[in-house]
């Protein structure tokens, strides 16, 4: 899974971010505006995005290990490599929303083989 860093999200060439969907800054550190980018990990957050037509709202994207130790995470959170999303879409039952995300994602493998 190639990953690119950027010490801040302003530093990200605007031709190296090719999720329309989604911005460097919701997607970068709260903390320190340091952002990782996986792109197999932004890639499944697009498909999702594209397939549900609905807005989704990333809470929590990267999470630099010092902001990480500061707020009291997960010592091996997915979010450090930025590997997992904390997301949400508005007016959705969360637990439907899990569901579906999950279909979509298994379609998603699926047209990648």
């Amino acid at each position: 899974m190639p990953t690119t860093t950027f010490a801040h999200f302003r530093d990200v060439p605007e031709s190296a971010w090719r999720w329309p969907s989604f911005s460097s800054a919701e997607c970068a550190c709260r903390g320190s505006g340091a952002i990782k980018t996986n792109t197999e990990a932004m890639d499944k957050l697009q498909f999702l995005r594209s397939r549900f037509g609905r807005s989704l709202i990333v809470r929590l994207g990267y999470r630099s290990p010092s902001d990480n130790q500061v707020v009291g995470g997960a010592p091996a959170s997915k979010t450090m490599p930025e590997t997992a999303f904390d997301i949400a879409m508005a007016n959705h039952d969360p637990v439907a929303f899990a569901e579906a995300a999950r279909a979509q994602i298994d379609d998603w493998k699926q047209g990648q083989r």
